[in-house]
């Protein structure tokens, strides 16, 4: 068995190749059509014009989908782990709400352009990216409890590094915006998708769309810490019958042996 077919490990390595994939592949039709600078436009751009914003929406409401998905089993899995400890549990509930309010930012990114409604676009923006690092805060937070009796210290290490990393983000791409967009550098700079290394406001530029492609794939590297966790998880499902079935309404000596199978498989 490869180590990603163990438990429910699958899930997080779906949700961060295929995030991963959605902005990469918009980001290579986006620089092969010439509709963006192949140096490191911001990663909205590249999902701004068509064909790519088809892609970019597409992929991103599906990985919309899959982090719910992730969020709920870990959320799940805290659960069953420690269910008698109430402050832990309190801190789970929190952390999946805060999780799927991330989750609902990326789809508004996924769904409305940054060139076409702005100011929704950069709601959603600080929903994904404010919220969920709240998200990967109070996960954190968890694992520090959780240690060293339902996992490693170096799992806690390991999320606390990326949420700094995804900290120093969230601020450097705060304070470039902040200055870009200030005035000082020209109007409608949000409509701009090409810019020269020569003009005014180029640096301020550059360092904002390093810093959303590092905030991006920082978010992604937490959701892989979820990797090793998630292999000892199981789903399954209980099928529970009540009241009478079609079977049970039948002639006598009809489908006997069915019926007799169906409720002794029953739980």
């Amino acid at each position: 068995m490869w180590w990603f077919q163990q438990g429910l490990s699958l899930l997080p390595v779906a949700l961060v190749v295929w995030s991963a994939a959605s902005f990469l592949l918009s980001y290579i039709t986006a620089t092969v059509l010439h509709h963006v600078d192949p140096l490191v436009p911001y990663i909205s751009d590249t999902g701004t014009i068509p064909p790519e914003r088809c892609l970019f929406g597409i992929m991103l409401n599906v990985s919309t989908f899959l982090g719910v998905a992730t969020m709920y089993v870990r959320y799940k899995q805290v659960c069953a782990l420690i269910p008698e400890n109430s402050r832990i549990l309190r801190l789970n509930r929190i952390g999946l709400t805060l999780g799927w309010v991330s989750c609902f930012g990326l789809c508004v990114i996924a769904n409305f352009q940054k060139c076409i409604l702005y100011y929704i676009h950069v709601l959603g923006a600080c929903l994904t990216f404010g919220v969920g690092a709240i998200y990967m805060l109070l996960q954190t937070i968890l694992s520090f409890l959780m240690q060293p009796q339902f996992h490693g210290k170096g799992i806690f290490w390991a999320r606390l590094a990326v949420l700094l990393w995804s900290s120093c983000s969230i601020c450097s791409m705060f304070v470039s915006s902040v200055l870009l967009y200030s005035g000082l550098y020209g109007p409608d700079l949000v409509q701009k998708l090409h810019w020269d290394p020569q003009e005014r406001g180029y640096t301020p530029h550059m360092v904002s769309t390093v810093s959303e492609w590092s905030l991006a794939f920082s978010f992604l590297s937490f959701f892989l810490t979820y990797i090793q966790d998630f292999q000892k998880v199981s789903l399954g499902a209980v099928v529970t019958l009540q009241g009478q079935t079609p079977l049970a309404a039948s002639p006598p000596g009809w489908g006997g042996e069915e019926q007799g199978l169906l409720f002794a498989g029953s739980v």
